[in-house]
């Protein structure tokens, strides 16, 4: 049978766990720490991968290394505009890499950023 004592002891090292693991919450979630701005990074980029047209446009490029913008739009049935709009906010998030050829610009995925991003999701998942 545990004694009393034991019991007490468990008990004091259970709450000093507790203790530092909700000081170590509270630091790393702090403003201005490198969780919180890691964070941050993952709530912009979920945003923008928010939209529907983005993600196919992500996956068609994934799936055929890299693509015009020609070959975009006419897989998918959108108008050309609304495309090189939704490739351009993923080139500036820093998911696309583009590249000129003569008149036409072909995009492809940028392996590095797609890494960093799975990393931030495993911060919540």
């Amino acid at each position: 049978m545990i004694s009393f004592c034991k019991i007490y002891q468990q008990s004091l090292i259970y709450f000093f766990v507790c203790d530092i693991i909700s000081l170590m919450v509270d630091k790393c979630c702090q403003k201005g720490t490198r969780v919180k701005k890691r964070i941050q990074v993952l709530k912009k980029d979920l945003e923008l991968l928010g939209d529907e047209n983005r993600l196919r446009i992500l996956c068609l490029i994934k799936a055929h290394n890299e693509l015009c913008v020609c070959d975009i739009f006419a897989a998918l049935g959108l108008p050309q505009n609304l495309v090189s709009y939704h490739l351009g906010k993923l080139k500036d998030a820093g998911f696309l890499l583009a590249r000129k050829a003569g008149v036409s610009v072909h995009y492809r995925a940028k392996t590095k950023k797609l890494k960093d991003f799975q990393e931030l999701i495993k911060l919540i998942i």
